[in-house]
């Protein structure tokens, strides 16, 4: 039967747990389709791909991660495309559990699970800020609602209650190219907000099918450090809320956001 999904793994430099990712992705219980997408190709990230079979598509543009987020979605000529981050792993069932949940929501533009940190090799299931992003990701568990523009902006409101590598997009339900050049830290966030938007449902399967890994190489932690976050930050909340209400969810999102970092 022809595969309706695509993990693109977006490989970047020589990560060490590129194999993790590329393993994790391979062994899921149905099967999808696999390819590496990068903007930095070298012989370690073809070493992986000559070792697992696997095609490797590389970007013409200089590497930037909206681009290559867009570049990864590009390659899938399925219905629906996982950007599988190279740090972060997914669980077997991943695959089985998006599909299944976005076949049952035709109007469905993306599918978010659970997800745990694993931070020292260790596999974090529950802290406070993964508590708090599920709190506010339980109205999208409403399917008679979950495309109402309210329902799906809940989750994004106070924050970016929405795991990147946690997301399966149908493709062809959703702007292309989808995230926009010129963000830096909040390139994920500003998507949903713009998705929310639109005609159709966001669906989240609630159980922690992905391990996104937190380390001091991590795209996060490098951009929770910059001063550029901040700004982001605030421009998100300024597309929610009042400005004076936007300016204190700002810096209290950055004290929150510290839980990336080791």
């Amino acid at each position: 039967m022809k595969s309706k999904h695509t993990f693109v793994v977006c490989a970047y430099k020589e990560s060490q747990y590129l194999e993790s990712c590329i393993r994790s992705v391979l062994r899921q219980s149905v099967k999808s389709k696999v390819l590496i997408a990068t903007s930095t190709d070298n012989q370690y990230i073809r070493g992986f791909a000559k070792k697992y079979h696997l095609e490797v598509r590389v970007a013409d543009h200089q590497s930037d991660i909206s681009r290559d987020w867009n570049f990864a979605i590009a390659q899938a000529d399925t219905e629906y495309v996982t950007i599988a981050h190279q740090d972060d792993i997914y669980d077997r069932t991943y695959a089985e559990n998006v599909v299944k949940y976005l076949d049952s929501r035709k109007d469905s533009l993306i599918c978010c699970t659970g997800y745990y940190e694993i931070r020292d090799g260790r596999k974090i299931i529950t802290n406070i800020n993964l508590v708090i992003k599920r709190i506010l990701l339980m109205p999208l568990l409403l399917k008679n609602v979950s495309g109402v523009k309210l329902i799906k902006r809940f989750p994004i409101a106070l924050g970016n209650g929405i795991c990147c590598p946690s997301v399966t997009f149908a493709k062809f339900r959703i702007p292309s190219p989808l995230f926009t050049v010129g963000m830096k830290s909040n390139i994920d966030w500003e998507a949903w907000e713009r998705l929310s938007q639109m005609k159709g449902s966001f669906c989240y399967v609630p159980r922690p099918l992905m391990g996104h890994r937190i380390h001091e190489e991590s795209t996060t932690t490098e951009i929770i450090g910059d001063s550029s976050r901040s700004s982001e930050d605030y421009y998100m909340f300024k597309k929610f809320w009042p400005d004076f209400i936007a300016k204190k969810l700002s810096r209290a999102y950055k004290n929150s956001e510290r839980s990336n970092q080791l």
